[in-house]
């Protein structure tokens, strides 16, 4: 019974994925009013976050940045929709990347590549990547997302069928590095995005840097995992050129993990994070409580 209700839901869903995005467009300027005006959906939280990240912008820059968020974060939900039915040519058309070249090469050359990824633009369109490869998934490479499963299992389940549209594999956070070490055994390459911009979980090692004018924690086990299988790891750049179209930049940190000082990837990271969202701060996940448990800089850095 389960199977055949998840079945409908799908149906259904596709069903209005069917219709063109600017019919979807229309559908979203509705959930922006219902999560804005109506439902007011964590605009506090939103509101806190934006004013702590950029003390120095009026009361009326921030507003106007977390209405662009609100109105960003619907076209998400639409477009992710639309992954039950677009087709490869009009994915590629709406979703370009530079730099492929750098992972081709590695990939090539028999080198595994660790992508830190964030939750800015629509990072479910990041997987079409596949479409532009030039080594293809499957012949000795996989392409995966570490992910974190749903509480709800019928949702959990539709994610994964979407993650997986363009050829992609995704693993749970809490297997990812077993499962990379299987595929290394294998002699698979694979190539993997970490959205390493999240609250770290209970348990997980962290690292603390300067963020967006805040003491931030930082998830440290996606380089820890990366240096312990010498890993390449590199940054994807998300900016959102118009609506329903989006650009991923390609930028190398290291070759080779596993050469990398302690708590150097992470920093890089951090770093390119910021200036990706300085550049058009409406296009991250403001309402994660990214900033719920407070932390201190190493003595080091302050």
């Amino acid at each position: 019974m389960k199977d055949i209700g998840y079945k409908l839901l799908k149906g259904l869903l596709t069903l209005v994925a069917c219709m063109p995005l600017g019919v979807l467009y229309v559908f979203s300027d509705f959930i922006f009013l219902l999560i804005y005006y109506v439902v007011r959906y964590r605009r506090k939280l939103v509101a806190a976050n934006l004013r702590a990240c950029f003390p120095d912008k009026s009361d009326e820059e921030l507003k106007g940045i977390a209405q662009k968020f609100y109105r960003n974060f619907a076209d998400y939900m639409v477009e992710t929709l639309k992954l039950l039915h677009i087709s490869d040519d009009e994915m590629s058309r709406r979703m370009t990347f530079d730099g492929l070249d750098i992972i081709d090469g590695l990939l090539k050359s028999g080198k595994s590549v660790v992508l830190y990824f964030s939750h800015c633009g629509n990072w479910e369109w990041a997987p079409s990547m596949t479409l532009h490869a030039a080594v293809p998934p499957g012949d000795k490479v996989e392409y995966c997302q570490v992910y974190r499963p749903l509480k709800n299992k019928t949702f959990d389940r539709l994610m994964l069928d979407i993650r997986g549209r363009f050829g992609s594999l995704s693993f749970p956070k809490k297997t990812v590095l077993r499962d990379l070490i299987v595929m290394r055994r294998e002699d698979i390459r694979s190539c993997t995005g970490f959205m390493s911009d999240q609250k770290p979980s209970h348990g997980d090692p962290t690292f603390v840097t300067e963020f967006l004018n805040r003491p931030t924690a930082f998830i440290s086990g996606t380089e820890h995992l990366a240096a312990r299988l010498g890993f390449a790891v590199a940054y994807w750049d998300m900016e959102k050129i118009s609506r329903g179209h989006y650009h991923l930049t390609c930028r190398l940190i290291a070759d080779d993990a596993s050469a990398l000082k302690p708590g150097e990837a992470t920093r890089a990271y951090a770093s390119m994070l910021e200036q990706t969202i300085l550049r058009n701060p409406s296009i991250w996940l403001w309402t994660h409580n990214r900033w719920k448990i407070p932390v201190k800089l190493p003595q080091e850095q302050q």
